[in-house]
This record gives structure tokens, C-alpha cells and sequence, in this order.
């Protein structure tokens, strides 16, 4: 089925440099990043405008190439920072291919992933230093130059601001290899690596296309202004978070980084953030937290009737939402849009951000299709679905059941060459140029796509039944004291399986709703909840078993529990 998610007429792009050099053209003066400077208790902020980050893309550009980099593979490690940012950009506009890597990697696993991808230089921050020092002692690998983003006394590293500054003057000299630089859009640009163990993790090929196509179908759905403030906090070497990066780039807006994991609303109030993209665990935290602030001061009726009333209106096309809802909207810095990907929300979250007046989105899509496949907008939003397929991408459903539930399949500009080195798992993924994504859906009779779960997290019952465990680990996520939940099948004597859930709570709100409480008296409380649950399913679906516990799931970098890691480990206790 190809439903195309066109409301905006934009322009499409050939490659990243001329998307870079579009909005440089557009809006020279506008500020493309805002850098907090820390100095003890001392706080500065520099802001460099679209036209400086164009100077430094050049700089450091024509100082790789005078290394001998042209046409090599750089990799890059390091938190989100403007140094990340600016080596990414300037590999793909005329020096090479980009490797990002996992920045919460081993030494082993970054040693094995620059051998696969046969990397000759690396960029990094100073606190992969003693890492690099091991890795360059390494005999195995043919990396040639270490990068490091900061001051250190090492001179066996190149420092990055030494290569801008070489930059500046072979420009100066007029040293145009870099500038002059043919790309193509249809090449190899970046090697990037899925989630797991080196072992496992497949390094997937995307193209400068692929990156680009995908931009121009974001453009041309969801609208971003030279007026927002994003806050680039999801990981820049997953790919959700870089193309996401360039996205907000090619619309001239500005980008704010995070100061880490629990001072996210901090700094959405701090930089007064318009546009949050982030992964579903994240909102529905926020969302809790919300609600339970509501609670607290006894309005729940009171917002219960005021979202009637604006709801009502909105039939009319009167909005007063963003008016009626302002202080829960200044608790989050003002925030516009909030987009949500990487895992299915909870749709109860989304209808809550959707009626305070903030607009909520959710988009699908994985590694290898540069990311996104299908998004929702402002003009089509369905609560449950992930939207339609972007503009130029088919998506259909293979071998769907009887309830129409199938493999999700897609074909597009954005899906990737192939995997790297791995030709027999590409032709397992690439067949007659759709890519099977391993996740099931469906699509409703208005084209919206909704994703059922993993092919592989099925539990299959001895009765043939099919369990997708997300449909039960999103009523869980309903219960406000739960953290993070996930469920699975225990194997019985009778060669069946009994359902049962991991439920991590949130030690902070029960040890503020229950006080002094046992975890024997927490569990039978949250058995009886999971009881209710039960009652709305039919037996084949009731969860048999609960673990409880307070310490976090083994997660991947974008916040995605490791399913299978999780149950070998709850399987080596019992």
C-alpha cells in the first residue's frame, strides 16, 4: 500500500552539502548551536550562527583531506557535543565516510567495530583517552590518527582545534580540494552499527540519498520553524538521532544539547525548548510526573472538564488549549512538539501531551532505512498508530493473518545498500528491494500503520495462539508506580509457556504514595493490579507471574530494554 504523508511542498536536496549550504544561504545569522561553557560555578554560553558552522565544517574538512583522509573511513566517539556534530557534517561534505560509534562501548567492543569497519582515524573526547592510548598499541588496526575534541597532553594525539586552525589557513591559501570536492549521493557515506554485542551488531551502508531522501519526506509532513529551539538529546551515532540532527539543520533551527539524563527538563526550561524528539520511556516519565503534580494539588477534575471544554471548541477550530493549559505547558519550558520514536508510547500519553495543546507524534522506522518509514503529523493523527509511510516510501504487509496482522515491509529511497561485509544477512533483509523490518502491523482502511510488535518477541502458546508481549507491557505501563516493564513466556513441565511480566518501580513515587512499605506487601499490591489487567484479556493472555524489582532493565543507548539479555538473566536465578 503507498499512502503518501504530503502536506508541505519543500525542496529536496542532492546531497548533505548542498542541504547545508541551502540553509547557510537562508539563514546565515541564525543560531545553529548554543555551547554552555562550564568553569567551575561559572556558566557562559557561545552560540555559533549557520554561517560559523559552515566556516568550521570547511576548516576542518580541508584540514582531514590535507591529512590524506579523502575517501577514508573516520570514526567518531564522544557524547552529543558541537565537536561530534561538526565531524560527522564535514566527513559526509567532502572527506570520507563516517563511522559513529556507541560512546558506552568497551575497549574491546570499539577496538572490534574499527577493525570491521576498517576505520583510519578516529575523533574523540578526552575521556576515551586512555582507550585510544590501548587502541593505538593495537598492531591489529590501521588506524592512523587519533582526534581528540579536547585540551590533553598526549603527542601521540592530534588536537581538534589544531586541525581547525590548519584549516583556516590552507583556506586562506586557497587550498579548495575539500570545497571542490565531488560527491556521490549514491555511494557508501556512512557505516553505521546496530544495537548488541560486536558479534551480533550489523553494520549497515547508508548512502548521502538515503539520508536526504528521508529529510525531504520529514519535511515535507511535519513542520519545524527557524524559530525552534530542539534539544538534541537522543544519541547522535544511532541514527534517529543524526538524521534527526540534520533535519532541524536544514530548517535553520537552533540546537541545544543535554546536560544529561535527569536534567532533561531542567534544560527544556532552561533553553526554553520548542521541539523535544526523544524515545516513548522519556515522555511517559514526563507524563506521570505531570499528572501526578495535578493530583497533588486536587485539580484532576478541574483539567478533566477544562480538556472537555477545550476539546469541544477545537470541533469549531477555536484552539484555547496552549491559553487554558499554560502553567503545565511552562513546566516544560513552553514546549511545542514533541516527537517519539524508536519504541511504541503508550497512546494515553500522547493524548494527554495532544490535550494540554502540545503537539504529540510519533514516528517508525530502524537503522536501515536512514530512520524513519511512516509519521504521524498535526493534520493525521490516529492515537495507537504510527502515522503513514513518508513521502516516496511504499509499505506493505507480508503474509498478513486473519486479523490482518503481518511482517511490515517497505521499499524507498531511504532504505540502506546492504549490510557491510555481510551479504548473506543482507539478502535475508533486501528481497526484490523491499526490506522485511522484523516488525508485525497492520494497516487500517485509512492507511494509518499500526506496529503489533517484534516478529521475534512473539510468544508462541502450545494452543497456536500468538502473544505480542507489547500489547500487555503498554496496560502495565498504565500503572503510574511502574518504571519499566516487560513481559515474557516461562517454559512449563507440560512444554507450554505461563506469561509472566518484569515490573521495575518507581522507587521515589511509592516510597511517596505507600511510605514504609515491604517489597512483599509492594508486590501483592501490584499482583492485585495485575489481576485487573488479566480480567480485560482472555485467559491465554493472563500474566501468571510477576517479578518485581527497582533496579533499571538492561537497555540499549536508545533506551530499549534487551529483551533477550534480560530473560537469560532472569533464567540463571530460577
Amino acid at each position: 500500500m503507498n499512502v503518501e504523508n504530503v502536506l508541505y511542498d519543500v525542496k529536496e536536496h542532492r546531497d548533505i552539502r548542498e542541504m547545508i549550504n541551502n540553509s547557510v544561504s537562508l539563514y546565515p545569522d541564525n543560531i545553529a548551536f548554543i555551547i554552555k561553557e562550564k568553569q567551575g560555578d561559572n556558566v557562559t554560553y557561545k552560540n555559533i550562527t549557520y554561517k560559523m558552522l559552515q566556516e568550521d565544517i570547511n576548516k576542518l574538512g580541508t584540514a582531514l583531506v590535507s591529512l590524506g583522509l579523502k575517501n577514508k573511513r573516520i570514526a567518531i566517539i564522544a557524547n552529543n557535543r558541537y565537536e561530534w556534530c561538526l565531524s560527522y557534517i564535514a566527513t559526509l561534505c567532502g572527506v570520507g565516510i563516517v563511522v559513529p560509534l556507541d560512546k558506552s562501548l568497551p575497549f574491546g567492543e570499539i577496538s572490534g567495530l574499527l577493525q570491521r569497519s576498517h576505520a583510519d582515524a578516529i575523533i574523540f573526547e578526552s575521556k576515551y583517552a586512555d582507550t585510544m592510548e590501548q587502541i593505538r598499541n593495537n598492531s591489529n588496526l590501521n588506524v592512523e590518527y587519533y582526534i581528540c575534541m579536547d585540551k590533553i597532553n598526549n603527542e601521540s594525539f592530534i588536537s581538534f582545534n589544531s586541525l581547525l586552525e590548519k584549516g583556516k589557513e590552507l583556506l586562506k591559501n586557497g587550498d579548495a580540494q575539500f570545497l571542490n570536492a565531488k560527491i556521490n549521493p549514491d555511494e557508501m557515506s556512512i557505516i553505521l552499527f546496530t544495537s548488541g554485542t560486536t558479534s551480533a551488531s550489523k553494520a549497515v551502508m547508508l548512502s548521502q540519498k538515503n539520508i536526504v531522501s528521508n529529510i525531504y519526506g520529514l519535511n515535507s509532513c511535519i513542520k519545524v520553524y527557524p524559530t525552534d529551539r530542539n534539544l538534541a538529546f537522543l544519541p547522535l551515532h544511532h541514527t534517529f538521532g543524526s538524521t534527526g540532527l540534520l533535519f532541524f539543520l536544514s530548517n535553520g533551527v537552533c540546537n541545544v544539547f543535554c546536560d544529561g539524563l535527569k536534567y532533561i527538563q531542567k534544560n527544556i526550561q532552561e533553553y526554553r525548548v520548542s521541539v523535544f524528539v526523544c524515545v516513548p520511556l522519556l515522555l511517559e516519565a514526563m507524563d506521570k510526573k505531570i499528572l501526578k503534580e495535578i493530583e497533588k494539588q486536587g485539580k484532576t477534575k478541574l483539567i478533566k472538564f477544562a480538556t472537555k471544554i477545550t476539546n469541544f471548541l477545537l470541533k469549531f477550530k477555536i484552539d484555547i488549549r496552549r491559553i487554558v493549559f499554560k502553567d503545565i505547558i511552562e513546566q516544560l519550558g513552553g514546549l511545542r512538539m514533541a516527537v517519539s520514536g524508536a519504541a511504541a508510547i503508550d497512546k494515553k500519553v500522547v493524548e494527554n501531551f495532544t490535550n494540554f495543546g502540545i503537539e504529540t507524534v510519533q514516528g517508525y522506522g530502524l537503522t536501515e532505512t536512514a530512520p524513519v518509514i511512516a509519521a504521524e503529523n498535526d493534520k493525521n493523527i490516529r492515537f495507537g498508530s504510527v502515522g503513514f509511510p513518508l513521502r516516496g516510501i511504499e509499505i506493505k504487509i507480508f503474509e498478513p493473518n486473519e486479523q490482518g496482522i503481518g511482517e511490515v515491509i517497505a521499499k524507498g529511497p531511504n532504505v540502506m545498500l546492504g549490510y557491510f561485509e555481510n551479504e548473506e544477512a543482507t539478502k535475508e533483509v533486501l528481497v526484490d528491494g523491499w526490506f522485511h523490518t522484523g516488525d508485525l502491523g497492520y494497516i487500517d482502511k485509512d492507511g494509518f500503520l499500526f506496529i503489533t510488535g517484534r516478529k521475534k518477541n512473539v510468544i508462541v502458546m502450545k494452543n497456536g495462539k500468538n502473544i505480542y508481549p507489547e500489547e500487555l507491557e503498554a496496560l502495565i505501563t498504565n500503572l503510574p508506580y511502574v518504571a519499566e516493564n516487560m513481559v515474557f513466556g516461562i517454559p512449563t513441565k507440560d512444554d507450554d509457556l505461563d506469561l509472566a511480566a518484569k515490573i521495575v518501580y518507581n522507587k521515589e513515587y511509592v516510597n511517596e504514595i505507600y511510605g514504609e512499605i515491604s517489597k512483599e506487601e509492594l508486590k501483592e499490591k501490584i499482583w492485585e493490579d495485575i489481576k485487573k489487567i488479566n480480567k480485560t484479556m482472555p485467559p491465554y493472555k493472563y500474566i501468571r507471574e510477576i517479578i518485581v524489582t527497582d533496579e533499571p532493565m538492561i537497555k540499549t543507548t536508545t533506551q530499549k530494554v534487551k529483551r533477550f539479555e534480560e530473560i537469560k538473566k532472569i533464567m540463571a536465578t530460577r
